[in-house]
């Protein structure tokens, strides 16, 4: 039997990226897939086509993920469409990167809204669901600058700090409900992002990693798997780092 055969997962920010690397891998464990973007534009219906042709049901549906109107309306779509949720991939994220000095109030509320308020709007509207069900697991995609921080990055530092103390706190609350709340902290990851750097920054970031080397989407897809089955029943309120060793 597949590892989450019979489950559904919601992953939000999931058309592209590490959020769908995610979505494929978590498909080809045998779960339903239910994912948001800002728009489903045609890297969505890719998406969607590509997780289809696994075998198991998937829908994308278009929604900002920091509105809290249109993630408790989305949200009750996905549970209509697909019956249940039993996974919250808590990716939807943006930088928008400056020194604290040079940074305006609209770069930090932005960065705050996608990367943390969604976190909040998509557990305050599932929570309700899985304590019916009586399980769940929450994933939150925080960031090795969410443990160590970043000079030119304090907001998204601060809303990946933000998504490490929130899965804690949820862990604590809901436990006794048979729900569990975790983050994954990756580091430098290979994405199209990492791509356009300059060889020379690209060659400085893996001297710094015991390892050698950038890490693969499929690295974060993996230990995703392992928290959202049951092979992680009794691991809970957790910050997992996929770094590469980068930050002992």
């Amino acid at each position: 039997m597949k590892l989450l055969e019979g489950k559904t997962a919601l992953i939000t920010g999931a058309a592209r990226g590490i959020g769908k690397g995610i979505a494929l891998k978590f498909a080809s464990e045998g779960a339903n897939i239910a994912f948001t973007d800002l728009v489903i534009d045609e890297n969505g219906l890719s998406t969607q086509k590509e997780i289809e042709a696994l075998g198991v049901k998937c829908k994308g549906y278009a929604s900002n993920a920091a509105n809290f109107e249109d993630t408790e309306k989305v949200v009750a779509d996905i549970k209509n469409d697909f019956g249940r949720i039993d996974i919250l991939v808590n990716n939807a994220g943006i930088t928008k990167d400056g020194l604290m000095l040079r940074m305006t109030e609209q770069q930090w509320d932005a960065v705050i809204a996608v990367n943390l308020k969604s976190a909040f709007n998509f557990i305050h509207a599932v929570l309700p669901i899985m304590m019916r069900q009586k399980s769940g697991s929450i994933i939150n995609m925080a960031s090795v600058v969410g443990v160590h921080g970043n000079a030119g990055q304090a907001n998204y530092a601060a809303s990946k700090a933000g998504l490490i103390a929130l899965a804690k706190s949820i862990a604590q609350e809901v436990g006794s409900r048979g729900i569990r709340a975790n983050a994954i902290a990756p580091g430098f990851i290979e994405t199209a992002m990492t791509a356009a750097l300059p060889d020379s920054v690209r060659e400085e970031w893996k001297m710094k990693i015991p390892l050698r080397r950038g890490g693969q989407v499929e690295d974060i897809a993996n230990v995703a798997t392992f928290l959202a089955s049951d092979m992680s029943s009794y691991v809970s309120g957790q910050v997992i780092q996929v770094d590469g060793g980068m930050n002992m």
